[in-house]
Order: structure tokens, then C-alpha cells, then sequence
């Protein structure tokens, strides 16, 4: 089974950027549907994008036009490029991954079943 772990988090001010990314090891990223969750404080954790094995992407809504998913499978690696942050995007982003998934997989934490433990990302204003 794959273990995920995350990094690259941080603190940033609004407007800026940050690219976070999530290293899978014990089998090929290649295998998986992968996608970043996030959890505010207090708040339920949220599906932000996705990435099929066919390559297919979907967004939350809140997230369109400024963040950007993508997956290096020689690299073993995802990677959420983070544009035009908001204080609202303040939360511990999580990597996910299953063996398949549906376009509105992302709606639902449960349809993932391998978890990274999180990587803290803080906006200021």
C-alpha cells in the first residue's frame, strides 16, 4: 500500500504563493487517483482538487482559477500550486489517495482511504 507524506507548507500573506507537495512511497503515484483535502479549525475537512489516473482534474469551487493540480509520476510526487491566497484558505492540507475515483470523488473524504498527515498552511491578511 502507498504511505503519503506531505510538506512545503507555511506561512504566506494574501495575494501570495505556495507550492505544497506529497511524496508517495511503497507503491507507484502512477497507481493512484490523488487529491488534497484540507481542515480548518473546527470546520470539516473539505475536498480542494483532484487528479485521475487518466489525468482528469476537478476543483472546488472556492479554489477555480487560482490553485493547480498536478502529479509527476517519475517522481512519485503531487503538488498543489497555490495562487492569490486568501486568509480563508488558512487550514492543514491533507494528501489523499485511492485506487480509483469519480469525477466528484472530492466530495467526500471517504472516498479516499490513504491519508497523509498534513501540512499547516497559514494566509495572512
Amino acid at each position: 500500500q502507498v504511505q503519503l507524506v506531505e510538506s512545503g507548507g507555511g506561512s504566506v500573506q494574501a495575494g501570495g504563493s505556495l507550492r505544497i507537495s506529497c511524496a508517495a512511497s511503497g507503491d507507484r503515484s502512477s497507481n493512484y487517483c490523488m487529491a488534497w483535502f484540507r481542515q480548518a479549525p473546527g470546520k470539516e475537512r473539505d475536498g480542494v482538487a483532484m487528479i485521475g489516473l487518466s489525468g482528469y482534474t476537478a476543483y472546488a469551487d472556492s479554489v477555480k482559477g487560482r490553485f493547480t493540480i498536478s502529479k509527476d509520476n517519475a517522481a512519485n510526487t503531487l503538488y498543489l500550486q497555490m495562487n492569490s491566497l486568501k486568509p480563508e484558505d488558512t487550514a492543514m492540507y491533507y494528501c489523499a489517495a485511492h485506487f480509483s475515483c469519480g469525477a466528484g470523488a472530492i466530495k467526500k473524504d471517504t472516498n479516499f482511504v490513504y491519508w497523509g498527515r498534513g501540512t499547516q498552511v497559514t494566509v495572512s491578511s
